[in-house]
């Protein structure tokens, strides 16, 4: 099932509830980006149309299992003048798996106007080595991705570079990318604290903080897009990881930042 199947599986449910298929698995726990993706649909529905997602914090409170319901709570907890700010979590089994914080901003005119960080320097998609699904190492979710390496080092291979990535888009086709496609997109890269192990070990997201420019351009669902993370700090079996995403024409479209467990 594509992942845009899925969004729309969200938006057309009355009681926010759905049900994650196992080709979405990360582990024993469903995608994080899907499950992001699903919380913003579901905070998107009460905010007005004109109010576009500036900012969400999510915290991975617990694995979401695959093939059974979770569903999505949200609250208005404030909206301003221009300004919307929304709580959602998922639910599943009585507990709570994921929390997020949402806010939505009308624009509004201002005198400040300063260009998003350029993107860097890198080879075009032909000339990029396309990343391989490795069975019991790459996990499931990654075969609805295309990936193409352009920065840093593959995971596992005892790199001492602090940044990782390149080009990604999804396999399935669609009509275009929005805010909850790019949840997904952003999401789908191994952290990048992986190409510094020297093997296999596992990872996951502990807290993730997004950000988008907006207004966002209009995307296509086969556009290739460009993703550089940084390893900021790591120590303790943390990391804290600063990324962003660009189209190919060098538009900004998201600001992330990530602190990653790593379990080796």
């Amino acid at each position: 099932m594509s992942f845009t199947t899925l969004l729309d599986t969200l938006k057309q449910s009355a009681d926010n509830r759905v049900v994650a298929p196992a080709s979405w698995l990360q582990g024993r726990a469903t995608f994080g980006g899907l499950i992001g993706g699903w919380v913003y649909e579901a905070m998107r529905k009460p905010v007005p149309a004109e109010r576009a997602l500036r900012s969400l914090s999510v915290s991975f409170v617990g694995p979401v299992a695959a093939e059974a319901a979770v569903t999505f709570d949200t609250e208005v907890l404030r909206q301003g003048g221009s300004v919307t700010q929304v709580q959602g979590r998922a639910m599943q089994d009585g507990g709570v798996m994921l929390a997020a914080l949402g806010s939505f901003g009308a624009p509004r005119e201002s005198r400040v106007g300063v260009l998003g960080a350029s993107m860097p320097a890198v080879k075009p998609v032909e000339q990029c080595l396309e990343m391989p699904m490795v069975q019991g190492v790459t996990p499931t979710f990654a075969e609805h991705f295309a990936y193409r390496w352009a920065i840093g080092d593959w995971p596992f291979s005892g790199s001492d570079s602090r940044e990782m990535g390149g080009w990604i888009r999804f396999r399935e086709p669609m009509a275009g990318i929005t805010e909850g496609h790019l949840l997904g997109l952003v999401d789908a890269w191994p952290p990048a604290v992986l190409p510094m192990l020297k093997q296999p070990a596992a990872s996951s997201s502990l807290c993730w903080t997004i950000e988008f420019p907006q207004p966002l351009p209009a995307i296509g669902g086969d556009e290739w897009l460009l993703y550089r993370a940084a390893v900021e700090q790591a120590a303790d079996g943390y990391a804290f990881i600063g990324a962003q995403l660009w189209t190919a024409a060098g538009r900004l479209l998201a600001l992330s930042r990530q602190t990653v467990t790593v379990f080796g």
